[in-house]
């Protein structure tokens, strides 16, 4: 028993001593940063098809023997030689000599510009705290995109906060205000919060098993009045204006509180439900803005979404005839701020499962 107990502290004395060294860092590291200017982000671009084609030929190496892999090189080298040919005659007969414009002011039609397709990606917590990365994201492509082009944004996210979500659905609306097509894919999950940006697309794409829906708002809080009552502790609380706090967790909450409080709730439900309906008309919001969720197999059904697809098999099938490009907004972090993320993405992830086990989630 001494032998465990001089161990014990043993222990002890190393984790605190490990801990007060990683604390000491911390602090070191945070007040050197105070000095700098933060980083500014950057924006990082990668060609998919590129990536695409870099799989196909990994595996394509695996598969044949060096003999057939070496035809098939020659092959592909004669392939991508008169493509080149054909593009550089096309170009040269739709060209159009400049005294053709004055006389006759008739031309040939110019050829076709290939589509190109920007991939966003947003993973939302309670916050939409990845709004900020996608307002930047949706900044740098609206200053290139055309009409002719599209953006996929897929979207991941169980909901949250209002005003949050609302923000990262007027950034996706910037884009259909300029007549660009945004297409949204759901490949998890993208309810309450979620679906709403969602909705703001052209056309919504969905994993058959893929969650949406959850058209609903809810608040929930504890109130310790009584305990604090029982223990003899007075709370006070000073507000102007009859409304400033309807409800509360440490006072005595009203029932003239409570009223108000659902009021002010029914009427965030019935902006969600307007919302829904102004960007799919399609939809019978009296049937589907209960609150419930549906698997992507359903949501079709109650038009909820547009297609049965992953964003991989959506991606893909736009790879021959298109050039896609994903966009990410990304900037360097401290370390404190490194450490700030990983406890809130425990705390998001904790809150996820917790969501997905109960499906209680309603948050809008």
């Amino acid at each position: 028993m001494e032998f465990l107990a001089e161990y014990g502290l043993f222990l002890a004395k190393t984790v605190t001593f490990v801990v007060a060294v990683f604390v000491i860092i911390s602090l070191a590291v945070s007040l050197g940063g105070r000095n700098k200017k933060s980083d500014k982000g950057q924006i990082e671009v990668i060609k998919l098809n590129e990536k695409y084609e870099q799989m196909r030929d990994a595996l394509r190496d695996a598969m044949m023997d060096e003999e057939a892999y070496k035809a098939f090189e020659k092959a592909e080298k004669k392939r991508l030689k008169e493509e080149k040919a054909q593009k550089k005659k096309a170009a040269k007969t739709t060209a159009k000599p400049a005294e053709d414009t004055v006389d006759s002011g008739a031309g040939h039609a110019e050829a076709p510009e290939k589509k190109r397709v920007f991939v966003l990606d947003f993973y939302g917590d309670i916050k939409a705290s990845a709004c900020d990365n996608l307002r930047e994201e949706i900044t740098t492509v609206l200053s290139i995109a055309k009409p002719t082009d599209e953006v996929v944004v897929k979207v991941e996210s169980g909901g949250g906060m209002v005003h949050g979500y609302g923000l990262a659905s007027s950034q996706l609306a910037r884009i259909t205000h300029k007549h660009i097509p945004l297409t949204v894919c759901v490949d998890k999950v993208a309810a309450s919060g979620g679906y709403m940006m969602a909705c703001v697309a052209n056309k919504i794409v969905a994993a058959p098993f893929a969650i949406v829906g959850s058209i609903g708002v809810i608040a929930q809080l504890p109130n310790f009045h009584k305990l604090l009552k029982k223990n003899d502790i007075d709370f006070e609380m000073f507000t102007a204006g009859e409304f400033k706090r309807t409800v509360t967790m440490f006072g005595e909450n009203t029932e003239k509180g409570r009223a108000k409080f659902v009021e002010e709730l029914e009427d965030t439900h019935v902006l969600f439900k307007e919302f829904v309906g102004e960007h799919r008309p399609q939809v019978d919001i009296a049937k589907v803005a209960t609150g419930e969720v549906w698997f992507g197999r359903r949501a079709k059904d109650v038009n909820l979404i547009d297609e049965l697809q992953t964003s991989d098999e959506y991606l893909l099938s736009q790879v021959d005839q298109a050039d896609i490009y994903t966009v990410e907004f990304t900037f360097k972090k401290t370390l404190p701020e490194k450490l700030g993320l990983a406890a809130q993405g425990a705390v998001d992830r904790l809150l996820m499962t917790w969501w997905e086990r109960l499906n209680l989630n309603r948050w809008f």
